[in-house]
């Protein structure tokens, strides 16, 4: 390949520092102890200030730089100019000198659609709960994820005033994911995660279904898939329709680069086309290893509950 990198490694180099950036904002809201919090749909779905700026930022920054990709955020904003120190400009040079697999090579801009969740677990952020918390960069093609960027804005804030705060990983079908290292659940043991703030008898009944060794509830949907490449848990298991693409887009390709699998309970993949409704109408089983195993337990009641897309 001569000229420039594939438009898939530009988007994703770009993703990256942009990811990096929003994480920067995500931590000086919160530093500035201004949250700006508005509820959306009730106390359990609400939005701050963090939100607002952020998804401003990602959105601004990919769409000037890659004109004719489709951006679809989480948050409902009007229209209005960005400041332009909310801009990211960057573009991570390790992305860049990849090889582009032949089946993306090339795809052109206008097919590319990117899910932006500027802050993922924002009820956690609002509570202190800052490990819980990441800003996800999806991006589809044909209506399959190819590629994604996770940021932790606070990684590693346990660890006090002297860490170096913030990771990002991110990963590309075909080529790999990078940022973390791979683990898995010692000695085969069932530890599912699941939601925090949002069971129900369904979430409840698969979750016992799975018959789990342990069970864990944090936050955001990002948060979960971490656990499982970092060998936190073994499985996310969440039947209910409370996740939207932009929860699982960037998510899903990190996991499956390792080798797991994110469906719904059903067992069918989600599609991330423009024009897909957003909810994830028939809940999130993600696992990474032996998913056939975990949907084979899923109970009937909650598969004629939630019905696939």
């Amino acid at each position: 390949m001569s000229g420039s990198p594939a438009v898939v490694l530009r988007l994703v180099a770009s993703a990256y520092t942009v990811a990096e950036k929003a994480g920067a904002i995500v931590r000086k809201v919160l530093h500035s102890g201004e949250l700006g919090i508005v509820e959306k749909n009730g106390a359990n779905d609400v939005q701050t200030l963090a939100d607002r700026l952020a998804q401003q930022s990602i959105c601004a920054s990919l769409s000037r730089r890659f004109p004719k990709i489709t951006i679809i955020g989480e948050e409902d904003l009007p229209p209005e100019e960005v400041p332009e120190d909310l801009i990211e400009n960057g573009q991570e040079d390790e992305i860049l000198k990849k090889i582009c697999p032949s089946e993306y090579s090339g795809v052109k801009e206008e097919e590319l659609v990117v899910w932006v969740d500027p802050l993922d677990g924002t009820k956690e952020y609002t509570e202190g709960l800052l490990e819980n918390v990441t800003v996800l960069i999806g991006i589809a093609y044909a209506g399959r994820a190819i590629a994604g960027v996770i940021n932790q804005p606070f990684y590693n804030y346990q660890l006090g005033p002297q860490a170096k705060l913030g990771r990002t990983m991110w990963g590309i079908l075909g080529v790999g994911a990078f940022g973390f290292q791979l683990r898995e659940v010692a000695d085969n043991k069932r530890v599912v995660t699941t939601t925090r703030s949002h069971s129900n008898k369904l979430v409840t009944d698969c979750v016992n279904a799975m018959e789990p060794d342990e069970v864990v509830r944090v936050g955001g949907a990002g948060n979960k898939i971490i656990q499982l490449v970092e060998g936190t848990a073994s499985a996310y298991v969440f039947a209910s329709p409370g996740t939207k693409k932009w929860d699982t887009c960037a998510p899903e390709v990190i996991l499956h680069c390792v080798g797991g699998k994110l469906t719904d309970v059903h067992n069918k993949a989600y599609h991330y086309d423009a024009n897909v409704k957003h909810m994830n109408s028939a809940g999130v089983l993600a696992t990474l290893r032996n998913h056939d195993d975990y949907v084979s337990r899923v109970p009937q009641s909650v598969l004629r509950a939630l019905t696939s897309d």
